[in-house]
């Protein structure tokens, strides 16, 4: 699901804290377009100004310089009123799900709809259809002390849901579940893309989210965008050091290996997946390879892998490796850095 028309875009986005020992830059010179939709990821290492960036598309945080356009409307031209209503139209879910205590699952996912005004009994009646949207409805009457962290996701989800939002932030949504839950969350939040068109924009320091739900991202490190694109694309050919470093689990890789320290990233996908390319790289080029790294992953449903090996030091014996991959159609690049 998708289409070219923009639900957000930013344009020229700074974000500056003012503290008592001094300025702090959180976003500099931010610029992105989110399409209506599509299930957009934002990724980074600790304080590099995602989360920052996520509150400060429907004005939770108010930006120092720049804009936030949501549907056409310049948000920071609203007046408090106009932004109140517009942000009905965008719902939020965090890490720590942030349920009311003191209310059941039901009176959770009635509240927002209080604060518009909607009557009790209708309130009460879309609570139930947003139960049963996240396979809960037999939770109403649970208070969130007696539900599991995914339990407790899924009613959130519901929450931000209540409104009809046209946008879903996720922000770190599935940090604080381990990895089960998380895929079942993220395949609740792609199935709600799918059924409802909301747009869905994931914040999360994790590559195997993006992969797993995203269809473009953006990579923010140091307060700016310094990579955006399709998922895939970028799996393939990464632009900048930290696309690099979040592509390996775990962070990043140091290895040795050569007098130049230089390495062949091979990344497969489809057909050459399941073709023997190392070994018959091996046999016709008369040269051993050392693998130094490997993995497979599973981007938007499709297979996708990844291999290192260590460049040998023997000029020749490089060219004949890049020309046999070349003949076989196989997608390479040499790095000097992981």
């Amino acid at each position: 699901m998708g289409s070219e028309k923009e639900i957000i875009r930013i344009e020229d986005l700074n974000k500056t804290f003012h503290t008592k020992d001094a300025d702090v830059t959180a976003l500099d010179q931010v610029n992105l377009a989110i399409r209506e939709g599509e299930i957009f990821g934002i990724i980074g290492l600790s304080g590099a100004g995602k989360s920052t960036l996520v509150r400060c598309m429907n004005l939770l945080e108010k930006p120092t310089r720049g804009h936030v356009y949501f549907d056409g409307k310049d948000l920071g031209g609203l007046s408090a009123k106009e932004l109140n209503e517009e942000r009905h139209s965008i719902g939020m879910i965090f890490q720590s799900f942030n349920l009311l205590m003191q209310r059941t699952a039901l009176q959770n996912i009635c509240f927002p709809l209080e604060l518009t005004g909607t009557p009790k009994a209708k309130a009460r009646e879309r609570a139930r259809e947003l139960l049963q949207i996240v396979s809960l409805e037999d939770k109403e009457n649970a208070y969130p002390a007696q539900l599991s962290g995914g339990q407790k996701q899924r009613v959130a989800i519901a929450r931000a849901l209540a409104t009809n939002p046209k946008v879903l932030l996720c922000d770190e949504a599935t940090s604080a579940l381990d990895p089960n839950t998380t895929r079942a969350i993220l395949a609740l939040l792609k199935d709600i893309n799918r059924k409802l068109g909301v747009t869905i924009v994931v914040i999360t320091h994790e590559m195997s989210v993006i992969e797993e739900i995203c269809g473009r991202v953006a990579i923010i490190d140091q307060s700016h965008i310094v990579e955006m694109g399709k998922v895939e694309d970028i799996f393939v050919k990464p632009q900048s050091r930290i696309a690099r470093q979040l592509l390996f689990p775990g962070g990043r890789k140091e290895f040795k290996f050569g007098k130049d320290g230089r390495f062949l990233r091979i990344v497969f996908d489809g057909m050459s997946s399941y073709e023997p390319v190392i070994s018959g790289m091996v046999l016709e080029c008369g040269y051993p390879v050392n693998i130094m790294f490997a993995d497979t992953r599973d981007i938007d449903g499709k297979a996708m892998g990844q291999i290192i090996l260590a460049l040998p030091d023997d000029e020749r014996a490089v060219h004949r490796m890049y020309a046999y991959l070349n003949t076989h159609k196989v997608r390479f690049e040499e790095v000097k850095e992981l």
